[in-house]
């Protein structure tokens, strides 16, 4: 074997930094992936086994391979042809088998730290500084393997520039190391060597406990307020819908030149029992007295768990258009009232992109403010809602005037609507956006309706994800772990079965078709990652061809929040819409332009 040293470090260094090449710069699937990385995987492996002393860059003194090099590399040949013949199984099984390794590499170089090579070559100086710097690096290998665990899809598709680095560092080892006199130059400059590996394997222990602290932070997210007694309805609590239970001063958030307060009213369920919602108002800080203005608020995506309440957030009023909300009530003497829906802050499912549940916990909120003392609003009201809200604005004007018919809505602005969600789901299901919102229909439906079974029939890998994005809020600073978890599942959440079925059907019952008896705006940015702009075109369409005089409007380049920031071209737009159609004035639809 000492005969074929050389010929073997030049075949298997030239083919490690081919692997590393094409990771870094030729686009790859999941699964191109994990070829690749266990071709890699198998030719270390055998590197390792083979070719004495590779990892120290000169021959034994004994010409020989060292058992533990050889046992190093027989499990990684082995996990490397796992990966390789074995690339279909998916994100979670690709990244056990990286973790695996690397965690048995660190093993096993920790074996040979404390194995040592005996007396005479412990005594060498150099020899303790190789073992330092082996155990350093050994635990490295093995927190970074053990981080693999928690993000298997990042595992795969963001360290594979990590495992590309490594196999061309590798590969250029073994090529240099083949060189005639590199021995010699190795013995002029070996102290040199010895603390710029010391260094190296500090750097790298240093960054795998940053990256172990780093994704223990991120994906356990941040405490949220619980709701408190304020949200817990009191024994007498009506159960007609629409009746203000309570109500508190709310302080946080609250901009300057207007009053806050959170409420709590009764509303009903998706199968028409009696409920308890929560919510908020907000009005101008100068008293009137004639009525305000009525602007009522449905707001997007926050979570599915009580805690991810808008009324608890920090920033309770920025949902949506939150500058525009803003000049409607300092500038312009409006009051806004949002509902949290059911679920959110009180108890019960949050029936989450079921739109006619959510319309009538928005309608509730509106009719509640009626009864609140501090302020007097009209029966007249505008409805925004962006996202999720933008689908319950939607459904709030189709049954406003069966379900609360003391309320006149005199127009309707939907925001990037959820206004086909059989589309979306099939459109994103691939997407972190789409995974992630996934992940909060199977857990709130699963509920909602038993009968669909939804916990039993996701995609394999999905459940722990759906379980642990289900206790994330979408608002404030819980966003980045919900996104971060829904990017570590796997494959869609529901597989075509699902959504070809009697679950599909549902969805599609839940597209807002009207009619709808005031002005309808809808806005979109072109540049929607989430809601697809050619998905809303369609809607646009069906509608305008029903006969549904649409106001559409779209913003070339503004993404799902960009079209509802302080800065985006709606803002002002909307607060002029919203003014015109208090002015009576005649509405702008666009069906028929162009």
């Amino acid at each position: 074997m000492s005969r074929l040293s050389t010929p073997l470090r030049v075949a298997i260094g030239i083919a490690a930094v081919t692997v590393g090449a094409l990771l870094f710069l030729v686009p790859m699937r999941v699964q191109t992936v994990a070829l690749v990385t266990g071709i890699g995987f198998a030719l270390v492996g055998i590197a390792a086994a083979l070719i004495p002393h590779v990892a120290e860059g000169e021959e034994s003194r004994l010409g020989a391979v060292p058992l533990h090099s050889r046992v190093l590399g027989g499990v990684l040949v082995v996990l490397g042809v796992a990966m390789a013949v074995w690339p279909s199984a998916g994100a979670p099984g690709l990244a056990f088998l990286i973790g695996a390794a690397l965690i048995v590499h660190g093993l096993l170089a920790m074996w040979q730290v404390v194995r040592g090579d005996g007396a005479r070559e412990v005594a060498r100086p150099s020899s303790v500084d190789r073992r330092i710097t082996a155990g350093l690096t050994a635990v490295a290998s093995i927190t970074v393997g053990v981080v693999a665990f928690s993000w298997p899809v990042l595992t795969v598709m963001l360290f594979r520039f990590g495992l590309a680095a490594w196999f061309v560092f590798l590969g250029l080892q073994l090529l240099f190391t083949a060189l005639p006199g590199f021995r010699a130059h190795s013995d002029a400059h070996r102290h040199r060597r010895g603390w710029i590996r010391t260094v190296a394997a500090i750097s790298a222990l240093v960054i795998a406990l940053l990256l172990a602290y780093g994704s223990v932070r991120l994906l356990s997210g941040v405490p949220l307020p619980e709701p408190g007694p304020f949200y817990t309805a009191p024994a007498n609590t009506p159960t007609e819908p629409g009746r203000l239970v309570r109500t508190e001063p709310l302080d946080e958030g609250v901009p300057d030149g207007a009053r806050g307060w959170r409420i709590l009213y009764t509303t009903t369920h998706p199968d028409g029992t009696a409920a308890v919602s929560s919510g908020t108002i907000l009005a101008p800080e100068n008293p009137s007295a004639d009525p305000y203005p009525l602007l009522t608020v449905a707001h997007g995506t926050t979570g599915i768990e009580p805690k991810c309440a808008p009324s608890l957030a920090a920033a309770p009023f920025d949902d949506g258009a939150g500058t525009a909300l803003r000049e409607m009530v300092t500038q312009h003497g409006w009051v806004a009232v949002t509902s949290d829906y059911i679920g959110l802050g009180t108890q019960g499912t949050h029936p989450y992109l079921v739109g006619e549940a959510e319309a009538r916990n928005v309608l509730d909120a509106s009719r509640a403010a009626q009864e609140f003392d501090e302020i007097s609003t009209t029966t007249d009201t505008v409805v925004w809602g962006h996202s999720q809200g933008g689908q319950a604005a939607l459904w709030t004007g189709q049954i406003a005037r069966s379900y609360a018919p003391e309320l006149t809505v005199k127009g309707v602005a939907a925001f990037a609507p959820a206004s086909d969600l059989f589309g979306l789901a099939e459109a994103d299901k691939t997407e972190v956006g789409g995974k992630t919102i996934s992940a909060y229909i199977a857990s709130t439906w699963n509920r909602l309706y038993p009968e669909l079974q939804l916990s039993e029939h996701l995609t394999p890998g999905s459940k722990r994800g759906v379980e642990k994005i289900r206790n994330l809020c979408f608002n404030g600073k819980d966003a980045l772990p919900a996104i971060l978890r829904g990017s570590q599942i796997p494959n869609q959440v529901f597989p075509d079965s699902l959504l070809d079925g009697e679950f599909g059907t549902k969805l599609k019952r839940q597209t807002p078709v009207g009619p709808f008896p005031s002005p309808v705006l809808v806005a979109q940015g072109l540049a929607d990652p989430l809601v697809k702009p050619a998905l809303q075109q369609n809607w646009i369409d069906a509608r305008c061809t029903a006969g549904e005089p649409i106001d559409y409007r779209t913003f070339p380049g503004l993404s799902h929040m960009s079209l509802v920031a302080a800065d985006s071209p709606l803002t002002p737009q909307i607060v002029q819409w919203t003014l015109d159609r208090w002015s009576g004035a005649a509405p702008t639809p666009t069906c028929n332009a162009g």
